[in-house]
């Protein structure tokens, strides 16, 4: 076989696994941006997908969403203004818990529409989070599950405490700002020991 033919067979086999080579490269480089980007939601939308490629689709639709969003940085006063008012819910929760609970997620939710987050549906809202909050979705879903059986009237008070918790993690993370009081819900493990402490108080 002449150098000519063994070159006319070579060159175009190189260039197939060249090509091969980019391709995976490609989406490699594309699996491992989603993976960084998403956090613990990328596991979390490829077990609930049909298929990993359907799943990474699902995440790239959401990037695409959010680059069309208005979303925004608050000025400080009212990053303030925002952290005031969650102290105050905070500080109302041994006596208040289950109203406290309820005002924790309109707070957020409205912090969310502030920032330009669109805030028209629960599973939407956890899509358009995903993008910048992967890392706090868990915390928000905790929170939510709780917050819907408080209304149902079934959730006990250390489920609203954690629930308050869980809200404080995104609260904190939309805001861009610690600023907001160590957690008083969390000072003591026994609901029954604040009513203790509050009548010894009396």
């Amino acid at each position: 076989m002449s150098t000519g033919t063994l070159i006319a067979i070579i060159v175009p086999i190189v260039v197939v696994l060249l090509l091969i080579a980019l391709g995976v490269w490609l989406v490699t480089r594309r699996r491992r941006h989603l993976q960084e980007r998403f956090g613990p939601e990328y596991e979390r939308t490829l077990e609930t997908g049909d298929s990993r490629r359907a799943a990474e689709r699902e995440l790239r639709s959401r990037e695409q969403r959010h680059r069309d969003l208005d979303i925004r940085e608050l000025p400080a006063e009212a990053k303030d203004r925002y952290s005031a008012e969650w102290n105050g819910i905070q500080e109302r929760f041994v006596d208040e818990p289950s109203q406290c609970v309820d005002d924790a997620d309109r707070l957020v939710t409205r912090l969310m529409s502030d920032r330009g987050y669109p805030t028209e549906g629960y599973e939407q809202q956890l899509r358009d989070l995903s993008v910048e909050h992967g890392s706090t979705l868990e915390h928000y879903r905790a929170a939510h599950d709780v917050g819907m059986r408080n209304r149902e009237g079934r959730a006990t008070t250390e489920e609203l405490r954690g629930a308050m918790v869980h809200y404080r993690a995104l609260f904190q993370e939309l805001l861009g700002d610690p600023r907001t009081s160590p957690d008083p819900t969390r000072t003591s493990p026994d609901p029954a020991a604040d009513t203790r402490r509050r009548h010894d108080a009396a």
